[in-house]
């Protein structure tokens, strides 16, 4: 895929996108100072250039039941290809998993995962997790509560790298 240049106005388009996907592009035109056809313009290629992968609602996770967070650090007995690939792909079709990284240091992976309860939770590692083919060791922490929880990527770094002040 090919790396598309940003100028600062595609900038101040992703921003107003990650504050709300469901802005008009009428309205965000107008926010970015832009006439809609340009503005739409921009956006589309913003989207084919894979910047912009796609658009979600944000659901409270207590709000349908799912209150408990969990984080799971997994190491494997062996990180040949075939084992990384085998739990990657079994992980992968877990609805629980929220998000599952390939990690440097003491575990392999981390996984962010959510149940409705801690017996949910419970038959999630001693049926699905732990049986996977090269897992030799599971840790699991549990969130209290998130304290920042962010889905807007930032910015700031590109102020920056021009050398300008940010506030």
């Amino acid at each position: 895929m090919p790396i598309l240049k940003l100028d600062r106005i595609d900038h101040r388009i992703l921003n107003e996108i990650q504050a709300d996907g469901r802005i008009t592009n009428h309205a965000l035109a107008e926010r970015i100072g832009l006439s809609p056809s340009p503005c739409l313009r921009r956006v589309r290629a913003l989207e084919d250039a894979g910047v912009i992968k796609g658009y979600v609602g944000l659901v409270d996770p207590e709000a349908v039941g799912l209150p408990v967070t969990a984080f799971v650090r997994v190491r494997l007995g062996m990180q040949d290809d075939k084992h990384l690939e085998m739990f990657e792909a079994t992980v992968a079709e877990f609805p629980e998993v929220m998000e599952c990284y390939l990690m440097t240091g003491e575990c392999d992976y981390q996984l962010r995962v959510v149940f409705p309860s801690l017996s949910v939770f419970e038959s999630f590692l001693r049926h699905k997790l732990t049986p996977i083919v090269g897992v030799s060791q599971v840790t699991s922490s549990f969130a209290l509560r998130p304290v920042v929880y962010r889905t807007a990527l930032p910015q700031s770094h590109l102020n920056q790298q021009k050398g300008e002040k940010t506030s």
